[in-house]
């Protein structure tokens, strides 16, 4: 709409100017033309492009008023229609609109420039600059005239990148907005479909091998009660385990704000260590069993890591909150037993940077760490040295070999009972061992299964003969 509206400004703009001068009739063909094309100008443009040539034509040919002293300025319309034509994406318009450009000026400035029978004055007349020579004053007014219109279209040029550039810009930021949507929904599915693989992991297979041994157990109870006391040690180890996983993984799913957003790990207990020394603590971190903090690849789970993690950054901030930024802190990440044991002693003497509290107002840090070690598999201990001089914390976390294993992690045979009739099916139908805490219970365990496996295989052979064929 703006090329419109300019149209009708420029036209009432020049029939008011030379209404007061007179002849208005005479110059409203060339105003209305004029107008028109500039108001085609982004609609239509080739039809612009042709009025502001036919426009200087008829002027030549006399069919239409020629510019005068007065009236010269009406050229600007072709400046106007310019720069709306070069706000059109087109590269071969654009290029055939400085043709036309080109060409209205010379036109424009042979009617200025050139005097005639019917209008012996011209250019040098109006503006009195004499005679300087046709030829110069045509060339100079050519030149100039295209300048002007030459200007206006890389105007109109300029404006069309800008405004392509801010449509790039919306749509690339539109773009991002739902690729960063999608990234979301598909980082959400991806965590529910790792929690539905954990659960499976953690209750599946651990209740069927749960339910094949008390059923084996139940079948061997009254002859060989040997075997159904070493089912329940079995049952209870991967129940005891199957109850670990699940609470790492409620643990997952409840304390995190964003499930998706990255946890920190025992890596990341270099970068503790370096803030806590920068405000001017003293700490040193020793690892014995073990190249790095973080310990053999794979030997905590990532909520394990996650709580010891947490427990190191409570211990150091607790020392630096009650022994001052002079405390000095020795952290001992211990792999050498069956799970990672966590010392951190600390000691000081400087301004405490908050009145410590006693009773039941002792606030929650140390609670906290001791149902993260809970929650992690462990346990935690926070008291002061029995010299008095240094506050020890002592936490313990089981590796996967340190505890019991459930089914799902080991790789041996299990038994699963059958319905009805007592007997069993071979491990091969549960997929895993079950491992408890030492070897002797690992070994009974795989004595029950082969004695369960034994007595129901018999079991079934008696059955099948006892049906009908």
């Amino acid at each position: 709409m703006v090329a419109p509206a300019a149209a009708l400004v420029y036209f009432v703009f020049w029939v008011a100017s030379a209404w007061g001068r007179g002849g208005v009739a005479d110059n409203t063909v060339v105003f209305g033309l004029f107008a028109v094309a500039v108001a085609l100008a982004y609609w239509i443009p080739t039809t612009s492009l042709a009025l502001v040539v036919v426009v200087p034509v008829l002027q030549l040919l006399g069919l239409a008023e020629a510019p005068s002293q007065n009236t010269w300025m009406a050229y600007v319309a072709i400046a106007l229609v310019m720069f709306f034509v070069a706000l059109k994406p087109s590269p071969w318009l654009r290029l055939v609109a400085l043709v036309v450009a080109a060409v209205a000026a010379g036109l424009a400035a042979w009617l200025l420039a050139v005097p005639t029978l019917t209008r012996p004055q011209s250019w040098s007349t109006w503006v009195g600059a004499g005679t300087t020579g046709l030829r110069i004053e045509f060339s100079l007014l050519t030149a100039a005239l295209f300048g002007v219109f030459a200007g206006a279209w890389a105007i109109g040029v300029a404006f069309a990148s800008i405004r392509r550039v801010l449509v790039i810009r919306q749509a690339l930021e539109a773009t991002e907005t739902r690729f960063e949507a999608a990234d979301l929904e598909l980082r959400l599915a991806q965590d529910r479909a790792r929690i539905s693989r954990d659960v499976h992991d953690a209750l599946a297979h651990s209740l069927a091998v749960v339910v094949s041994q008390a059923q084996g157990g139940l079948a061997l109870q009254a002859t060989r009660p040997e075997v159904a006391e070493e089912s329940l040690r079995t049952i209870a180890d991967v129940g005891r385990t199957a109850l670990l996983d699940v609470r790492r993984l409620v643990e997952r799913i409840t304390q995190d704000d964003d499930v998706t957003a990255p946890r920190e790990t025992l890596a990341d207990v270099a970068g503790l260590v370096t803030a806590m020394r920068e405000v001017g603590m003293e700490v040193e971190v020793a690892v014995e069993g073990a190249s790095e903090p973080q310990g053999p690849p794979g030997a905590l789970a990532p909520s394990q890591e996650l709580a010891v993690y947490r427990i190191v950054q409570e211990s150091l901030t607790n020392a630096l909150k009650h022994a001052g930024t002079s405390s000095r802190v020795a952290v001992r990440l211990d792999w050498r037993g069956r799970g990672l044991t966590l010392q951190v002693t600390s000691r000081g003497r400087g301004a405490p940077l908050v009145a410590a509290r006693t009773g039941a107002d002792r606030g929650a840090g140390v609670r906290g760490m001791t149902e993260r070690a809970r929650l992690a598999g462990g346990w935690l201990t926070a008291q002061p040295s029995a010299d008095g001089t240094s506050f020890e914390v002592t936490a313990f976390v089981p590796t996967a070999g340190g505890s019991a294993v459930s089914g799902s992690a080991a790789g041996g045979s299990a038994v699963s009972g059958s319905a009805g009739g007592g007997s069993a099916v071979s491990g091969s139908a549960v997929g895993g061992d079950v491992s408890s805490d030492s070897g002797a219970s690992s070994a009974g365990a795989s004595s029950t299964a082969s004695s369960i496996a034994g007595v129901t295989a018999a079991s079934s052979s008696a059955s099948t003969e006892r049906s009908p064929s």
